[in-house]
């Protein structure tokens, strides 16, 4: 309902109560016909009308007050009603006609909005990137090991005109993709890595894996980067339309899971030139938020060396894996003693071969998650820890190997705002009932509440307000040093389980094409806004350099820290040959 419709059902308002008024004068001992008319009007939420209501005494417009002392009769009476009357239709017409050009009404779109949201609403569109996505959770590749993920997207944008750095800060499946020229420059995150052991059959309401123990895509990524991309091309084709200047940049963004390749990025100077960020995610909802959330985290590997010896005379030998049980045991007391923000979990990476020799080579591979101020000390007790083990069983500490280390989020309010407003003009995808259906069978598998698929979308959330720790993602390091905040849009089933193989399951086919096209037309929304309002722009930037000044960028990995390039090369040999033969 735009204002003016707001002030002509006022108006009318008015006239009834006015009517009301007048018959209640014929009766004046009926003392209960002259109580408030059940009807208060509210036309615009928080806005300029504020509220109109009346009753047999007074008139209200806005704290304008017109008194009926109920003295009136005959031809005054009559008077004085057409002499209101007159006044209330004159005031009615002088905002509408000129109140109304001022743009109190609802905000139009833009000309350069609607191209990008008509682009990327044609069936080809929804189907190109569609297709791409189901292409990529098909390869299922793990972290570092993305070649025909990270291949497929490169050239999805260079065949539509962006430059692309190919093999970016010394990681091979990293890429930046970049379209246009000069100021400001707007990126974009997308990320597309597999998880280990989901393989699982898509639209499949019950666990039916496709290769046994194979990974799958249990976060949606394959969904993420494909949406950035549709995003920045759709982007360009409102550049390339109506000629405003900028660059948009796809960071194309490998081992996300394990949060890898975001510090390294940083370190080579790939954001340097940025002047604001949109990153996304997948969900089964639709919405964005604001401040500080999720945990600083430092993943590493602590690797033992000890004797080889007989098992059954085990006195000459030193055991690694001993020393890894040690400080498995030792950190597992010290959590006791730790701020509940933190989480702390490990894998053993290798502990011999047979029962009887004695191991003397051992790893452990630890995620240690906390809070910005608190990760580093909990970093350093489980270093102790690790020290203990080693001097328990005679046996070397011989490496700590920091693959990664990542802060916070601190996502920007005025970014978050300015998405959800692009949010609330998408809206929720319209679903099928089959998609429905889908989602129903899903719930009930997980003994979830069968409600089908996501109808609202999300109100704008502050993630600063209660922090209790939880999951980490290296987009916090990108948030420190450009302002940034993150769409999530829909296309997993509600009450799916994150990292699991209900996620894997539904980031496939239709509701995964719905939900990355929604994603993609609420960022390039976003980007439009920010290429072409530089009042928008400052707003974000404004915000950003006061908050830098109490959180400057401090990075967490060690200096002499390289990309683990092997992670995950052995799995995907075994796993990519199984999957390439499926039917």
């Amino acid at each position: 309902m735009d204002l003016r419709t707001n002030l002509i059902d006022c108006f009318l308002a008015l006239e009834i109560r006015m009517l009301a008024s007048r018959l209640d004068k014929l009766k004046p001992r009926n003392r209960l016909n002259r109580g408030r008319l059940p009807h208060r009007f509210t036309p615009l939420k928080g806005g300029f009308m504020g509220h109109c209501t009346a009753d047999a005494e007074m008139l209200e417009w806005d704290g304008l007050a017109v008194k009926n002392k109920g003295k009136e009769t005959g031809g005054r009476m009559r008077s004085n009603m057409f002499i209101r009357r007159a006044c209330l239709v004159s005031s009615v017409l002088l905002l509408l006609f000129v109140i109304g050009p001022f743009g109190l009404a609802e905000e139009k779109v833009s000309k350069e909005k609607e191209l990008v949201l008509e682009w990327l609403s044609r069936p080809e569109i929804v189907e190109k990137f569609g297709k791409i996505s189901d292409a990529i959770w098909s390869y299922a590749e793990l972290g570092m090991q993305e070649y025909r993920s990270s291949k497929l997207l490169a050239d999805t944008l260079e065949e539509a005109g962006f430059m692309v750095e190919r093999g970016a800060a010394g990681m091979p499946t990293c890429f930046v993709a970049s379209y246009g020229s000069g100021e400001p420059v707007i990126g974009i995150l997308g990320e597309f890595d597999a998880l280990p052991m989901l393989s699982q059959k898509g639209r499949v309401p019950f666990q039916d894996p496709i290769v046994e123990g194979a990974p799958g895509h249990g976060c949606g990524h394959n969904t993420m980067c494909t949406a950035a991309a549709a995003a920045a091309i759709a982007a360009k084709q409102a550049m390339d339309r109506y000629g405003f200047r900028g660059t948009i940049k796809v960071f194309g963004s490998p081992a996300e899971e394990t949060l890898i390749s975001r510090p390294y990025m940083i370190r080579a100077g790939l954001f340097d030139d940025v002047d604001a960020v949109i990153d996304n995610h997948s969900s089964s909802g639709f919405g964005t938020s604001y401040g500080r959330g999720g945990n600083a985290m430092y993943s590493v590997i602590f690797t033992f060396r000890g004797k080889t010896a007989h098992g059954a005379s085990p006195w000459g030998g030193r055991s690694a894996l001993d020393a890894v049980d040690i400080m498995n045991v030792t950190t597992n007391y010290l959590r006791e003693h730790l701020f509940y923000t933190y989480r702390m979990h490990y894998v053993i990476l290798g502990g011999g071969e047979a029962p009887n020799v004695v191991p003397d080579k051992s790893s452990v591979w630890y995620y240690i998650r906390n809070s910005d101020e608190r990760v580093e000390q909990m970093y350093e007790r489980v270093l102790n820890c690790a020290k203990a083990g080693a001097l328990a069983t005679g046996t070397e500490l011989s490496e700590v190997r920091i693959l990664s280390a990542v802060h916070q989020r601190h996502a920007n309010k005025a970014a978050a705002e300015l998405f959800q407003k692009n949010i609330e003009l998408v809206g929720m995808p319209e679903w099928t009932e089959e998609e429905h259906a889908f989602a129903r069978a899903l719930q009930k598998e997980l003994d979830k509440e069968e409600k089908g698929m996501p109808k609202d979308i999300s109100e704008l959330k502050d993630r600063g307000e209660f922090f209790v720790g939880g999951g980490s993602s290296d987009v916090g390091d990108v948030t420190l040093i450009a302002p940034t905040a993150t769409i999530r849009f829909p296309g997993q089933v509600p009450g799916a389980i994150g990292h699991h193989w209900s996620s894997v399951a539904c980031n496939y086919g239709s509701t995964a094409w719905k939900g990355l096209n929604a994603g993609a037309k609420a960022m390039a929304a976003s980007a439009v806004d920010l290429l072409t309002k530089p009042e928008e722009l400052k707003k974000l930037k404004d915000e950003f350099e006061a908050y830098s000044a109490d959180h400057p960028y401090k990075p967490l990995l060690p200096e002499d820290a390289t990309p683990p390039l092997d992670l995950n090369e052995e799995l995907m040999e075994k796993w990519r040959r199984l999957l390439e033969k499926r039917p």
